[in-house]
């Protein structure tokens, strides 16, 4: 066997592999010879088919088996032991005639070689590094949520305006039966109207799609899509069971205690301070996304990377999940371009920085992981042998340890981009930061 590689231009080459009549006959012969003492024909019994029958039957077949192993086993080793930097996968040549009678046999391999490129960290325009702050609202919003979620129910006898009330919504024909908690302010202004004023124990009627302000009411209080008419049309008795007035709870070291932990926040100044922090924290994850892909967008647009075409466009037809044209593969090739590109870039990054994640870097992530989770939840001293534990139940899981390993990945690579690029910061409001990544 010959096996050789011809480089066309920086982009494209060729594999060519020879295969020899010598190469294969004894493989050929070792499974023919397994066939006639497993084979079932009519005529035999099993193990005594004589070898001549098994060979006009098969030794075809076999042949272009054996062969086919054999070729894809030394194109990888060739790859491999040749340190070969592709793109894709090797895809046979249009132009391989093969014939399968003859002794020797040659194979044409089409290759793409990785481009060579050099990278810029210093764009002409700075990219924003975005930082959502809170405004006096979202804080004195949080306070507010805060004291009526530890505040305390004190039971009434009439429905008043922001009172909670519980009430079953049902209808005679039962297609409508839920128990609902909710205030009046949800409630459409001429429902509202008949529901002040009402004790526990009445009940009114109305139709389903007149009771709450809008479709997310209806479809999240009473399961009821905007684009069933029918259920809309059903009117809808509404049962009194409970009154509730919800006192707000006092500002004082108690709450801050319940809410932070002991000592952390002892007056109401700490306490916006520490929402303040934690509201910035909470959308970190998006205004690094958004970062990140600011950036990406960048280094792609600004490297001058020359990527095989033609052949990345027929790889993707001869690779696709169902069978597609030529000109459908092209399409293809024009939504993936962008992305190849990143991931060239990604990977130069991540080998020239040293920032491949490991296996034992993944297990102490996901250590740190859930340390930070347990905390949470108000397990400060965490038992080491129970993390352990969970980290081993974790990385037994194939498609757990994939996203965790992508985290961490994404998280090294976002870090050398904050210590490599000089970003231009700015403050904004959440609803300013929606508008710009969004375009809202």
């Amino acid at each position: 066997m010959k096996i050789s590689s011809a480089k066309k231009n920086k982009l494209y080459g060729i594999i060519t592999i020879v295969i020899e009549k010598d190469d294969y006959e004894q493989k050929v012969a070792g499974v023919l010879k397994k066939y006639s003492k497993t084979a079932s024909i009519p005529g035999f019994r099993k193990g005594f088919v004589p070898l001549s029958l098994i060979k006009k039957q098969y030794e075809s077949a076999v042949k272009v088996d054996e062969i086919n192993k054999l070729v894809d086993s030394s194109l990888k080793k060739f790859i491999n032991d040749e340190k070969l930097d592709l793109l894709g996968g090797p895809i046979p040549s249009e132009n391989n005639n093969l014939d399968w009678t003859s002794d020797s046999i040659s194979f044409d391999f089409q290759i793409g070689y990785s481009p060579k490129f050099k990278l810029n960290f210093k764009p002409k325009k700075q990219i924003i590094q975005y930082d959502i702050i809170p405004d006096k609202k979202n804080i004195n919003d949080q306070i507010k949520n805060i004291q009526d979620r530890y505040g305390k129910l004190i039971n009434k006898s009439k429905i008043k305006e922001k009172y909670e009330i519980a009430g079953s919504f049902f209808s005679d024909d039962n297609m409508i039966n839920e128990s609902i908690v909710f205030k009046t302010d949800i409630l459409k202004p001429s429902f509202r109207k008949k529901v002040l004023g009402l004790t526990v124990g009445k009940e009114i009627e109305e139709q389903a799609s007149k009771i709450f302000k809008d479709s997310r009411g209806i479809s999240s209080k009473l399961k009821i899509e905007s684009t069933d008419k029918e259920k809309l049309k059903k009117v809808v008795k509404v049962r009194i069971n409970e009154i509730n007035e919800r006192e707000p709870a006092k500002l004082n070291p108690d709450l801050f205690d319940k809410i932070f932990g002991k000592d952390v926040v002892k007056n109401v100044s700490q306490m916006k301070n520490k929402l303040s922090e934690d509201f910035i924290k909470q959308f970190q994850t998006q205004t690094n996304q958004k970062l990140m892909n600011d950036t990406i967008e960048f280094l792609v647009s600004s490297t001058k990377i020359d990527l095989p075409k033609d052949f990345l466009t027929r790889w993707i037809q001869l690779n696709s999940d169902k069978k597609i044209n030529s000109d459908e593969a092209k399409v293809e090739y024009e939504k993936s371009e962008k992305g190849m590109k990143y991931q060239l870039i990604e990977s130069k990054i991540i080998v020239e920085n040293n920032l491949q994640v490991n296996f034992e870097d993944l297990k102490k992530y996901t250590s740190d992981l859930i340390k930070i989770q347990m905390q949470q939840y108000g397990q400060s001293s965490a038992d080491e042998k129970n993390i352990e534990q969970t980290v081993a139940r974790v990385m037994s899981n194939k498609e757990e340890v994939k996203r965790l390993t992508e985290q961490l990945s994404g998280e090294r690579i976002l870090n050398f981009f904050k210590e490599n690029i000089s970003y231009k910061s700015k403050k904004l409001t959440y609803d300013q930061f929606i508008k710009v990544a969004y375009q809202a």
